[in-house]
């Protein structure tokens, strides 16, 4: 399954990209990949020269707790860190808006898994601008000041910020997962119906979905403005889960697998001189 068939690569039109794509032994593959991918990243680790960020966005009930979960299952628990970002806290609206994602990036031989993005920054806040305010930025002296050449603005601070990172080491892999708005409605209902998934409804994911055209519009502006060849963008066919996550397990690997200097560190010569008096030490303990 090859990550070229969904990187963004040259100017997409969303409505035109398939939702849904069925792979009917994607479970079965999902299991070989994601161990390929936890022995690569304990290498990476104990490399520690580079990191991977893997940024996830997505309409409501798009799958990317689930997919979390599924991809990095067989990852050592030292070697990913997940953050999922909600509303700015008061400390957070103090700093530029790119700050509480830069303290949150992964270390050096780490996986960091963005929850929700940076890019909410120029999603959420397009859609919703009055959420801008809450920044107290001096230029902005009110809502009308919010138009497409602010955002366009602040993409390419989002550029640049992605681009001095993948410099210093992070590899960046960014997935919008394309969910249908068919699909949605079903995923709701069933968060609806059972009742042990009740608690994962809100009749804000509602009101969000009256402005379901809003937001793809804007989703295809990130896309065609942000996917760069240091920090690509996938689109993933969201309606089958299981397809869905195999499609981003297997992106992860091919390009971790494409970074041939990525591997085990050598012993210092003195320690590797003395292996053979070391084992036998320990062979007279016994």
């Amino acid at each position: 399954m090859s990550s070229e068939n969904h990187k963004v690569s040259k100017k997409i039109t969303l409505s035109e990209v398939t939702t849904k794509v069925v792979d009917a032994s994607a479970k079965k593959k999902l299991k070989k990949v994601r161990k390929q991918i936890s022995e690569l990243q304990d290498t990476m680790y104990a490399h520690g020269k580079y990191s991977m960020l893997v940024c996830l966005q997505g309409m409501d009930t798009a799958g990317k707790d689930s997919l979390i979960r599924e991809v990095f299952k067989d990852v050592n628990a030292r070697g990913v860190e997940v953050h999922s970002f909600k509303v700015p806290t008061d400390k957070e609206l103090k700093h530029d808006f790119l700050w509480r994602h830069y303290i949150a990036l992964p270390e050096r031989g780490k996986i960091g898994v963005f929850n929700r993005t940076h890019y909410e920054n120029v999603l959420v806040t397009r859609v919703h601008p009055g959420y801008i305010m809450g920044e107290n930025i001096p230029a902005i002296k009110g809502v009308d000041h919010l138009n497409d050449a602010f955002y366009h603005k602040r993409m390419e601070h989002i550029n640049n910020f992605e681009s001095h990172i993948a410099a210093n080491g992070t590899i960046i892999l960014k997935f919008f997962l394309h969910l249908s708005k068919e699909e949605q409605a079903k995923r709701l209902l069933r968060r609806i119906n059972l009742r042990e998934k009740n608690w994962k409804f809100s009749s804000g994911d509602l009101k969000e979905r009256k402005l379901w055209d809003k937001y793809q519009v804007c989703y295809e502006d990130v896309l065609n403005r942000t996917s760069t060849e240091k920090a690509p963008w996938y689109i993933v066919p969201a309606d089958d889960k299981p397809t869905a996550r195999l499609i981003v397990a297997s992106t992860i690997l091919e390009t971790l697998q494409q970074y041939k200097d990525i591997k085990e560190p050598e012993l210092d010569e003195e320690t590797k001189s003395r292996l053979t008096e070391f084992k036998s030490q320990l062979e007279n303990e016994q």
